[in-house]
């Protein structure tokens, strides 16, 4: 019995770690051509947001990224991806100044977020969580099942998680 035990938790743990997979490096822009480079958050949590200006749920994400920006300060960095040309550096300026937003907001030509979501079929918002050691830790794309990542709290407690476990 103890064997099997074993064997079944050591199963667990494999696939718990084959799901996980290193993010995929990138260095984009901003509308000030400002380019951000993920390399440069290891060692940081990072929610990286594909979104879009006229995206109502990104809209209302926004908020929830403000409230995450004050709550973890520096042990969270939030980068959010747009695709050009259908967002330009105008849209994005008005949705910064809308939302109060202070994090960058990135230019894709959509390599970047194929990357990521590996189809060329992005539902927006769609968010990844990686760890300070450059993994992706969650990924979420909003929906039913998702509402109270985008919506509600569940997205604070597994920052909390993340958080005390960099101690």
């Amino acid at each position: 019995m103890r064997r099997k035990l074993a064997i079944v938790l050591t199963l667990a743990a494999l696939a718990a770690f084959a799901a996980q997979r290193r993010a995929p490096g990138f260095a984009l822009p901003d509308s000030r051509m400002q380019v951000y480079d993920l390399a440069d958050y290891r060692g940081k949590i990072v929610i990286l947001e594909f979104m879009q200006t006229t995206c109502a749920h990104c809209n209302a994400f926004a908020n929830v990224l403000q409230q995450i920006e004050q709550k973890y300060g520096n042990k969270v960095q939030i980068l959010s991806v747009v695709k050009a040309p259908e967002d330009d550096a105008n849209k994005v300026s008005e949705y910064m100044k809308a939302h109060h937003i202070t994090y960058p907001i990135l230019f894709d030509a959509g390599q970047m977020a194929f990357s990521y979501v590996r189809s060329g079929n992005i539902v927006f918002p769609h968010i990844y969580v990686i760890d300070p050691n450059g993994d992706i830790r969650s990924d979420y794309i909003y929906g039913p099942a998702t509402r109270d990542v985008f919506e509600g709290k569940a997205l604070f407690s597994e920052l909390d998680r993340m958080v005390a476990e960099k101690k």
